[in-house]
């Protein structure tokens, strides 16, 4: 286990900003940061970022949590192995005190697959550099294909050996299990009636798969041999840390390039990546020559909204990938093409134009995709009435796709010239698919010309929508623990003692009342528990705490979807609008009083539906007494809160 000091080192380190921004882009709204949520698909942001409070909440799903809970829901790591990555990411030495044979014994499959895969990359890079084999066939192969040193190192390219089993008879040796070894694919067991087991990639050249935080999840291997038999290419396998479908080679190289740059290239194979790389382009992923995926186009669109598909020559391959291109366009990227000259690709246009040329050629001939695919359709159609009709619906089922109205609206405009028809018709070709897309899946259709939409009122602080599906009880008592987790250790500056903290005078207020959601409960029993000690919680306390009920209301009460633009408070227009921080005495008393009113109210609701069956007279007179007491008090809780009771 590690080390509570430890622990309390990471967390007080670990910047939220920095390690979200790791793995997606963020932007800066008001006093937050926002961007798109990386545990479900969105097309408008809706991930907050809270710098000051430590804490990230999603206000489309709900995700939240701190640095640790992020880095453990991304990466789907263990609450131990999200702790150990930031503090590598921190430099930070992770103190451990000694695990038990049970402990050691339950040690988590998943991280036992990433050390397989990561000590079978570093066998492939030795066997690179360390053999004769090795540089003889693979280093020479990569220096022959023009790549340089230190891009060899850098994406860690490597080389198995020809041998049937080189790497399982090493890894025998280091003691790795034969379940691993084949889950991860780098062996394949023999036959029923054989032994052992054979080396999968044999006598390839090695790319090694990377997520986003530097770990080996898998591999590309290409054979040197000419024979048509054996296949070019051979990948890992699905497995628990390998989903090719949510992978983009080269990504943990290009994130930084690519946040930079608000850019990002996207290419057809390995040999693509280091070429661009080598000529100083390295804001480029490459999808490994598969079909481009959703779950791959949601990780692009984390760090960039720009995306330009660099083609090679050939035009009939391209016409067949235009259908999975306009998934970016669903996901609202803005996307451009490339098409390579004379057959060429990124690589070889590099390998035979030099870096200079390449980086030229890029910004020159790059255009908007809907622009490229209609001229590419048109070509192949000449005057053929027919081939155009069905050019100009093809064309509009791309642009109906593109989320944003007035873009859509542009393009029309722009294609209506291109295609040679009313832009009158275009547009209701477009609804009318539009239409006919919302009805398959139910929702509804949004037409051209986009309908201005009504923007909910932001809401008060503290205050629960009607759509909340949570009782007034509920919302009342997690108004409490609001104010407990944003002003607990704040002095009631307007007491006779100012000195007195806010938690412990707003507990003794409701020290007659109990509360019924489980959560709210929990997090005042950790607040009844410090302030016994004398102490008080602070908010990472509750954020970071093991009880996902406790973390999980922490994180949401701590969050805001709505923040007061800095223009509102204008001392040249005399606008000015408080803070609820300026306000605590109402805030607390209030908080107090509208939960004691409810609890009151619920108690005569009760006698009264008791007195409807009581029958004994003394019975009767001592209900009637009790309620005459509580809807004294309640009349006092009201004029305390200034309201009037008609009653």
């Amino acid at each position: 286990m590690i080390k509570q000091e430890t622990v309390d080192k990471i967390l007080d380190t670990a910047r939220i900003e920095e390690v979200v921004g790791n793995f997606m882009e963020l932007k800066k709204r008001g006093t937050s940061l926002i961007g798109l949520c990386p545990f479900h698909n969105e097309k408008t942001p809706s991930f907050n970022v809270s710098v000051n409070k430590g804490i990230y909440k999603c206000f489309g799903c709900g995700a939240g949590g701190d640095a640790v809970r992020f880095v453990m829901e991304h990466e789907k790591y263990s609450y131990p192995e999200a702790l150990k990555y930031l503090a590598q990411k921190y430099h930070i030495e992770v103190v451990e005190t000694e695990r038990t044979p049970e402990q050691l014994a339950a040690q988590d499959k998943r991280e036992s697959l990433f050390i397989v895969t990561n000590w079978a990359g570093k066998f492939f890079r030795e066997t690179l550099w360390d053999t004769e084999e090795g540089r003889t066939i693979g280093l020479n192969y990569f220096k022959e294909r023009g790549y340089r040193e230190d891009i060899i190192q850098k994406f860690e390219l490597g080389y198995s050996p020809e041998g049937w089993a080189a790497l399982y008879d090493q890894a025998k040796i280091a003691g790795y299990k034969d379940e691993f070894l084949e889950t991860t694919g780098l062996v394949i067991r023999r036959s029923a009636d054989q032994e052992g087991a054979y080396d999968r990639f044999r006598g390839r050249v090695m790319f090694p798969i990377h997520n986003l935080t530097g770990r080996i999840l898998g591999f590309g291997g290409r054979t040197l041999k000419t024979d048509k038999k054996t296949p070019k290419y051979v990948n890992s396998p699905e497995s628990e840390v390998y989903h090719k479908s949510d992978v983009l080679y080269g990504l943990f190289f290009a994130k930084k390039a690519i946040l930079d740059a608000d850019h990002c290239y996207l290419v057809e194979g390995y040999a693509d990546v280091l070429s661009m790389h080598q000529a100083g382009v390295e804001n480029v992923v490459s999808s490994s020559g598969t079909s481009l995926t959703s779950g791959q186009i949601r990780l692009v669109s984390r760090y960039t909204k720009n995306v330009t598909i660099l083609y090679d020559g050939d035009e009939a391959g391209i016409k067949a990938s235009l259908r999975g291109t306009d998934m970016l366009l669903e996901e609202g990227l803005n996307v451009k093409v490339l098409l390579f000259p004379d057959g060429n690709d990124p690589d070889s246009y590099v390998q035979r134009f030099g870096s200079t040329a390449f980086k030229q050629y890029i910004a020159e001939h790059q255009q908007d995709f809907i622009f490229y695919k209609t001229h590419v359709l048109l070509r192949g159609a000449g005057n053929d009435p027919v081939k155009r009709a069905e050019i100009i619906h093809d064309v509009v089922e791309s642009i109906a796709l593109i989320p944003d109205a007035i873009k859509a609206s542009v393009f029309v405009r722009e294609c209506s010239t291109l295609l040679d028809i009313e832009e009158r018709i275009l547009i209701a070709e477009l609804n009318k698919i539009r239409i006919g897309n919302a009805r398959k899946s139910g929702r509804k259709p949004d037409t051209l010309p986009a309908q201005p939409t009504a923007i909910d009122p932001p809401a008060e602080a503290g205050v629960e929508d009607k759509n909340s599906g949570m009782s007034s009880d509920v919302l009342q008592e997690r108004e409490i623990v609001r104010i407990l987790l944003h002003y607990g250790s704040t002095a009631a500056a307007w007491e006779a003692n100012s000195e007195i903290p806010i938690a412990p005078l707003l507990l003794s207020g409701l020290s007659d009342l109990s509360f019924d959601d489980p959560a709210c409960l929990l997090v005042i029993n950790v607040f009844k528990e410090y302030i016994a000690r004398n102490e008080l919680p602070d908010e990472r306390v509750f954020v970071a705490h093991q009880d996902r009920r406790i973390a999980d209301l922490a994180v949401d009460l701590l969050s805001s979807k709505y923040s007061l633009s800095p223009n509102w408070n204008d001392e040249k227009r005399k606008i000015y609008v408080p803070h609820e921080s300026e306000r605590l005495e109402d805030l607390v008393y209030g908080a107090i009083y509208r939960i004691k009113k409810r609890k009151v109210e619920q108690q005569m609701v009760r006698i009264r539906e008791e007195m409807k069956t009581e029958k004994d007279e003394t019975d009767m007179e001592l209900m009637l007494a009790n309620y005459q007491k509580l809807k004294d008090v309640s009349k006092i809780i009201a004029e305390k809160l200034g309201t009037i009771v008609i009653k």
